[in-house]
Formats: C-alpha cells, sequence, structure tokens
C-alpha cells in the first residue's frame, strides 16, 4: 500500500505564546492540486513552515510519503513567498535555478552538465530561458515567481509546498502556473498551496483544506467548498472578502501583461 504524500496528524504550533494552529489533521491523495485557504492570521503559511521544519511544532507529526523530513527532502520542493527573499542580491536566474540541485551535490561539488541542463529545461517550462543570465533584481514580479517554480522544478521532486504562488503576478504568470500545475499533475505529482482568490479555487484545485487556527475541512473541492464551511472558515468577513476578490478578478481579467 503506498503512503500518502503529505499527512498531518494532531498538528499544534504557537507563536510566542499564542496559539495558532490546534490539533490539525489531514491527508492529501497522490497526484492533487490543493488548496490551504483560510482568513488573515489562521495559520496557513504557518502551516506550510511547520510541516517543511522551518518553525517548530508544539505537537504532532508530519509525514511525507510515510517518512520523516529528514527521509524524503529531495521530494519535496519548497516555494516560500516571494517577499521573504532578498530580490536586490547579485545573482543571475540560472543560479538560482541551479539552488533547485544543491540538495543532491556535496558541499564540494558544483553544478554538473546535467545539472545545467536541468535548470535549462525547468526555465524553458516556465517560459523564462531568455532571461537565464539576467539579475534577478531586474525581473518583474511575476517572472521572479516563475524563477523560483523553475528552481523547484529543478530539484525533480514529487511534492510541491508553495506559499501564496499567485500573489501580485499578472494574468500571463497566472496563466502559465497553471499550465505548468496540469502537467506536473499528469505525472502524478502533487502541489499545495496557501492561496487566497475563492474565485479561482474550483477551477484550479481539485482538493481543499480549510483552517482558522483548526481544522474546519478538507477534501474533493465539490464537496468541501460549501457555504456552510466557508462561514466556518471566514465568518461574518466572507461576504466581504467575496466582493473584495470579485473586484480584484474582474480588475485584472482584461489586463494581461506578457513577461516572457
Amino acid at each position: 500500500m503506498a503512503f500518502p504524500p503529505l499527512s498531518v496528524q494532531q498538528l499544534s504550533m504557537r507563536y510566542q505564546h499564542n496559539p495558532v494552529l490546534t490539533d490539525v489533521s489531514f491527508e492529501i491523495p497522490c497526484g492533487q492540486t490543493v488548496a490551504i485557504l483560510g482568513p488573515n492570521g489562521a495559520g496557513k503559511s504557518t502551516l506550510l513552515k511547520g510541516m517543511m521544519g522551518l518553525v517548530p511544532l508544539m505537537s504532532g507529526r508530519v509525514r511525507f510519503f510515510g517518512d520523516p523530513l529528514a527521509k524524503r527532502q529531495l521530494s519535496i520542493a519548497y516555494v516560500p513567498q516571494r517577499e521573504e527573499s532578498d530580490w536586490d542580491f547579485p545573482i543571475n536566474v540560472m543560479d538560482v535555478v541551479l539552488m533547485g540541485r544543491h540538495g543532491r551535490l556535496r558541499f564540494w561539488q558544483r553544478p554538473t552538465a546535467e545539472d545545467r541542463a536541468l535548470a535549462t529545461e525547468a526555465l524553458a517550462e516556465v517560459k523564462m530561458l531568455a532571461f537565464q543570465d539576467r539579475q534577478i533584481s531586474e525581473l518583474s514580479g511575476g517572472q521572479q515567481q516563475r524563477v523560483f517554480l523553475a528552481r523547484a522544478l529543478a530539484q525533480r521532486a514529487s511534492l510541491y509546498l508553495m506559499d501564496e504562488p499567485f500573489a501580485g503576478v499578472d494574468m500571463t504568470t497566472e496563466r502559465a502556473m497553471t499550465d505548468l500545475f496540469a502537467r506536473l499533475k499528469a505525472q502524478d505529482k502533487t502541489i499545495v498551496c496557501v492561496h487566497h482568490d475563492l474565485n479561482t479555487v474550483e477551477a484550479y484545485f481539485d482538493w481543499v483544506i480549510l483552517i482558522n487556527s483548526r481544522l474546519v475541512d478538507a477534501g474533493p473541492t465539490s464537496k468541501v467548498l460549501t457555504e456552510d464551511n466557508l462561514k466556518k472558515t471566514y465568518g461574518g468577513r466572507l461576504s466581504l472578502l467575496n466582493q473584495m476578490t470579485e473586484k480584484m478578478y474582474r480588475s485584472n481579467i482584461d489586463k494581461v501583461h506578457d513577461d516572457a
């Protein structure tokens, strides 16, 4: 029996002395696109960082393909929020993408011809190959996000964990990302994203995890994304959130910025 790519059992976390997540448990089947949804402060990004060992857990257990993180690190690619990176650091696009290969190298080894070929292939997949020698500080926000995705692709992972990958990107990048998700899913890869736009959830994701400090529900989008569950998750903020996301969607639908 194959183990699920991600299993979380009774996970609890806190920030300083304040509980952030309490007793969260779920499993994700293989080959799904999964959205983690919840209001600001619900613990979505904290959950992702806790699973990756970047923030300590109070209690609970996380397993990747049945194993602890340490045994499966090469199978997992993590894409943080763009705001967490220093985009003024003097490094070019190809070198950023090659970082996705470093986990397979000894500390004294330099990237091989195979590593560079995989990085080149990853850049081509996200339509950024023409920018391989460009300094990352010269890129637009959407282009920077695609470089992050290329770095994850170069890792040749089986599970991709992404923190707000659609935040602040243009429509061209958004389409490139959804196309990429479809290709990864066809390869039986699993993608888990912290997401914020309720308008696109049904189109982009097969599964949904709803959290607001605790787990509200998790499962197939068609079963979990109900009005009752959304009210439990967002409370009185739901109608305002719907109005805001609808307004943002309509304002962006005709603005297509081709960065390629």
